[in-house]
């Protein structure tokens, strides 16, 4: 459940104290009162009794006065103290969002793998440029269909004949899994790890258990892992609402691979290692990965107050941002977006949309953009946001910070 601290109740409204002039002119009618029931219905025999006769005109009013107004101050005692109460709690009860909103996670070790990483070691390179990658091509097994996409460039096997789609899941799941082995390495075999694992593509299910099987058996992984059964950025989302004190380390795994439709898809494989900071104290840190933020509704508004509010998890203001991700953001909120991004990132905003530079790549989007972030935050040392969502017209947007590990 997404921590909000829009919904903590308002403080408590503070009672009025007693009026001055409200309770002076109550003094003045009941010595009025008190005078003019006793001239009126008072015996002859008072006015050779002054003090009874003043006893009755101004004592017993003044006493009944003094009463009410002992009794109203009381009251106002009793209400100044419930609402000191309920701002206490109040203020408790946001500092424990507050506290429980700015947890992160630690980023131990990241695996990219797109369409420009084939052309070599310049991936990250072409991903800053902006260099777009997405072309009309033939799809792989399909003979003569050509689509607007990016793929892995094809492979032969021993035999010189192109690696189909299932041979390529495979591939990638043994290229990612074997960089998440090297490091896990630092880990004893009896470290708990739970695993985030998606893959978006028409490979038949059996075929792509069958590939996952035999490149885990392979990768020599020595850590025995149970499925976390949560998808995309509500993965991150939950492991930081219930198990921030949890020792386990948390394994990615996501893979698009010959998706239909193919038009304007991406082919990606990415993995991330992520701890829990107060349980890691093995492996050095990369970066964090805050609390990513989802918009509640589908407005400029409400993405701008999650966008802010994921900048205030970390807490950062927007002027120290480097640059902006995009992924599988909708045409029809890439208005909203567009404006958000130069309201933070002024006067020269660096934005890159991944979906235009390789297309978009199904269920690893934000992993893909978190990763690409990683990498920048690495490489120059400041802090990245992320936009991201599944492409669907009326699907709320995330944002995401990725941070440095020191200042």
């Amino acid at each position: 459940m997404a921590v909000r601290l829009d919904k903590v109740p308002p403080p408590a409204k503070l009672p009025a104290p007693p009026g001055a002039w409200v309770w002076l002119g109550l003094l003045l009618l009941a010595l009025l009162i008190g005078m003019g029931s006793t001239l009126l219905l008072g015996e002859q025999s008072l006015g050779q009794q002054p003090l009874l006769f003043w006893g009755r005109a101004l004592g017993i009013p003044l006493v009944v006065w003094s009463l009410l107004l002992f009794g109203r101050f009381l009251l106002h005692i009793s209400l100044l103290s419930s609402a000191e109460g309920w701002d206490e709690a109040r203020e408790a009860d946001w500092l424990a969002k507050l506290r429980k909103g700015r947890r992160s996670q630690q980023v131990l070790a990241v695996s990219l793998y797109t369409a420009l990483r084939d052309e070599g070691d310049a991936q990250f390179e072409a991903l800053t440029c902006g260099k777009s990658e997405l072309k009309t091509q033939t799809v792989r097994g399909k003979g003569e269909l050509t689509a607007r996409h990016t793929a892995m460039l094809p492979v032969m096997n021993d035999v010189g004949k192109t690696l189909d789609d299932a041979a390529m899941l495979l591939r990638l799941y043994r290229q990612v899994l074997g960089e998440m082995a090297v490091a896990l390495r630092a880990f004893p075999a009896e470290q708990p790890l739970m695993l985030v694992q998606e893959t978006d593509s028409s490979v038949p299910p059996a075929l792509q258990q069958d590939a996952w099987q035999r490149a885990w058996a392979e990768s020599g992984i020595r850590q025995s892992v149970t499925r976390l059964e949560r998808e995309g950025l509500d993965a991150v989302d939950h492991w930081l609402d219930k198990r921030i004190a949890d020792p386990a380390l948390v394994l990615v795994v996501a893979l698009c691979v010959a998706p239909e439709p193919r038009e304007d898809s991406a082919e990606v494989a990415v993995a991330l290692l992520l701890g829990n900071r107060l349980t890691q104290k093995t492996a050095p840190i990369v970066a964090y990965l805050h609390r990513p933020e989802q918009e509640h509704g589908t407005t400029g508004e409400t993405l701008r107050y999650a966008v802010h509010q994921a900048l205030d998890w970390v807490p950062l203001k927007a002027e120290a941002l480097q640059r902006a991700w995009l992924v599988g953001i909708p045409t029809k909120r890439q208005g909203d977006v567009n404006k958000l991004v130069l309201e933070l990132l002024k006067p020269d905003p660096v934005v890159r949309d991944l979906g235009a530079c390789l297309g978009y790549p199904g269920c690893a989007a934000p992993w893909v953009a978190i990763a690409a972030a990683v990498e920048a935050v690495r490489r120059e040392g400041q802090p990245q946001i992320i936009f991201s969502s599944n492409a669907v017209a009326d699907s709320t947007l995330w944002s995401s910070v990725v941070a440095p590990s020191s200042p």
